[in-house]
């Protein structure tokens, strides 16, 4: 049935030649290089509210309408060929719709939605304009290729039924399989994120890639039932045949708030205990842990986003934070916290998570010919926000090395079933781990005991060991605090923020606020690097690294995003290198000698532990020199030779003592020794 359009195609002619009279000039310049005019939904809205209520209803009809009074305008363009743009409509006032609205009353309608890209096909052809020729009578009939088009089998001339395409001589558009799935930040908790088809075509191929944060305008339409078995039960799956895409390149964007929100957060930001009220609202129902929950709170403000080095590399802003603790000491319960109050995260757990869940996924391509393609993993989804990995040292070791470059460079490098990409991972990492032993040995260094490569510990800005120490009174307030829980009637001694509102605080700050680093606050942090540095040429071994100066910058700016300052002040420096120093004393430190050694993290060994090793080394070295020419080495005078390599006669026996318990030397008579296999 034909559909009479005049009155749509008059009313776009009017709005075309008066409001969008410059956009189209401009377009009708670069033409065919850009194939398409953006209209403003609220422009037409303001211009004919008629014609923007049926493009919502009856999006095909507009659509046509539009697109026919553009032709008529009869533009010319410098190449001589036909103005006939597509035009493309956003920011539709149906934008606060979920995916998991989009029902069976939207069928032929115009929705709009955001959502995250998963996955993208390869580009496939379309046929546009086909061309028939009659085998037998050489007659040829050109048709246009609409939706349910059934090609033609009859000659028009000689009526037989002998028509083929001339598939050369027809001509096509490109288009291109996508998926998108809801966007994180709108996910209720513990809801699955619902996911939906679409189709682009011609000048929208290749517009979107996996990870990135999209809004799309366009038109659900129903995919033909798939015939199982000779059954056909009448059940149709859905996509989007897509109008617009607009990329929504800023994250946290989509957490709305309010003018009064605003002012009130302006208030919280000037109070001065607002760091503590914050702490106390991370994980309230875990007792202690301060530093712990201070860290994570610096964590979800992030430091200040944006900064490049020369050259334009870009300088990371997120804290990543690990936590090992004893079993029972709520580290799971932290991460669960971050996860609920982080506007964007997602939260795996380690033993179930592969790196291609974590990274990048090639998978079998559904949505075009069966070639392979790739799927966004958790890092790549969680970008702009935060990841939380339970259990991360059961991460296999193949899987664990996808992290080295995400959590230094913030991408991931992929070359799977022959397809080479590059993803964004801008996400902080929060991960959590068990000690080697399943519990904690205190007479040993504690980073001895991780069952994590010191390549991986050393991209952490702060590691935090959680030991279960015993003492008879803060075990009777935690029991007391856990009961009391129990029974509902838990104290509140502490002032909190609600859930929510901190979630928009954190949004608001993250959006608005990107703190400079003042030079009291640039001094402050030099000094205690270099102050270690220099305290760490006397004893040789090596306090801290340049890595970690970038991190106590990162901490110091995200204790002034606490506050919502514009600069970074002495006292945010005095809060970073405060909790630095916590995390030096804790993990950092040689049992042996009491000192700060950044290489108990670095190379999982204190310089007193490669001291010993080398020790141990010369010995065996003077063992192989007695060899050569005797049969066995005499103990006496390994010892007397020892001291010419500064080695003392204790050091000495306890070295040898040592080397025969492990059995790498033995002795083949009282008071003479030879090494085991040689």
């Amino acid at each position: 049935m034909e559909v009479d359009l005049s009155a749509s195609i008059s009313a776009f002619t009017d709005f075309f030649t008066t409001t969008y009279k410059a956009k189209i000039d401009h377009l009708a310049t670069i033409y065919p290089k850009q194939r398409s005019l953006v209209v403003d939904y609220s422009d037409l809205e303001k211009f004919d509210p008629d014609l923007s209520d049926a493009l919502i209803k009856t999006p095909e009809l507009i659509i046509d309408a539009a697109e026919e009074s553009i032709k008529k305008l009869n533009l010319s363009i410098a190449t001589g060929a036909v103005f006939a743009p597509h035009i493309r409509f956003s920011n539709l006032p149906t934008e606060d719709m979920l995916i998991e609205q989009v029902s069976s009353k939207n069928i032929k309608e115009f929705v709009a939605f955001k959502g995250v890209v998963t996955k993208r096909a390869e580009i496939m052809h379309r046929t546009k304009v086909a061309l028939f020729k009659c085998t037998l009578c050489d007659s040829e009939i050109k048709l246009f290729v609409g939706r349910n088009f059934t090609p033609p089998k009859r000659c028009d001339s000689c009526g037989k039924f002998a028509l083929k395409q001339m598939e050369e001589e027809s001509t096509y558009t490109d288009i291109q399989r996508a998926e998108v799935q809801e966007l994180l930040e709108r996910v209720k908790g513990g809801a699955p994120a619902a996911h939906i088809e679409l189709l682009l075509e011609d000048d929208l191929v290749n517009s979107l890639a996996p990870g990135d944060n999209v809004e799309i305008a366009g038109i659900l339409r129903l995919k033909p039932p798939m015939k199982m078995r000779q059954k056909q039960d009448m059940i149709y799956s859905r996509y989007i045949e897509v109008n617009s895409i607009t990329s929504m390149r800023k994250d946290f964007e989509e957490i709305e708030i309010t003018k009064e929100e605003e002012r009130r957060f302006k208030e919280m930001g000037n109070d001065p205990k607002i760091t503590e009220t914050i702490v106390n609202s991370i994980a309230p129902s875990i007792y202690g842990h301060y530093e712990v929950k201070k860290a994570l709170a610096l964590q979800l403000f992030g430091g200040t986003h944006g900064k490049t080095m020369r050259g334009g590399m870009t300088i990371r802003d997120d804290i990543h934070i690990l936590l090992i603790g004893d079993p029972g000491s709520a580290k799971s319960r932290c991460l669960q916290s971050v996860s609920e109050i982080a506007p964007k995260s997602i939260y795996v757990s380690g033993k179930s998570v592969s790196s291609a869940g974590l990274t990048v996924a090639a998978e079998k391509d559904e949505l075009g010919e069966g070639g392979w393609t790739l799927k966004a993993g958790a890092l790549v989804l969680a970008s702009g926000g935060t990841a939380q990995i339970d259990e991360f040292d059961k991460i296999e070791d193949e899987d664990r090395a996808a992290l080295h470059e995400a959590m230094e460079s913030q991408s991931i490098s992929v070359a799977k079933a022959g397809i080479v990409a590059k993803f964004r991972t801008k996400t902080a990492i929060l991960a959590a781990a068990n000690p080697k032993y399943g519990r904690f040995d205190q007479t040993k260094n504690l980073a001895e005991q991780f069952e994590i490569p010191p390549t991986l510990l050393s991209r952490f800005d702060l590691i935090f060991p959680i030991v279960d120490v015993l003492d008879e009174e803060k075990d009777a307030k935690l029991a007391d605090h856990i009961l009391s829980t129990h029974m509902g009637k838990e104290k509140i001694e502490t002032e909190s923020v609600d859930k929510d509102i901190l979630r928009k605080y954190i949004a608001y700050a993250r959006r608005k606020i990107f703190p400079k680093l003042m030079p009291a606050a640039s001094e402050k942090i030099k000094q205690f690097y270099v102050e270690l540095r220099g305290r760490s040429k006397d004893s040789g071994s090596v306090a801290i690294t340049p890595r970690y100066l970038e991190g106590l910058v990162r901490l110091a700016e995200a204790h002034a995003k606490i506050h919502l300052s514009e600069t970074v002040e002495e006292t945010d420096a005095e809060v970073a290198i405060n909790l630095f120093k916590y995390v030096m004393g804790q993990i950092m430190t040689d049992k042996a000698t009491g000192m700060f050694d950044i290489d108990v993290v670095t190379t999982g060994k204190p310089k007193s532990e490669r001291e010993k090793l080398q020790k141990a080394d010369t010995i065996l070295e003077i063992i192989r020199e007695h060899l050569r020419t005797k049969d066995s080495a005499p103990v006496e005078e390994v010892i007397g030779d020892a001291k010419s390599y500064d080695i003392d006669e204790p050091s000495a026996r306890r070295i040898i003592s040592e080397l025969l318990r492990r059995g790498v030397v033995y002795e083949k008579e009282y008071g003479h020794i030879k090494i085991v296999g040689e």
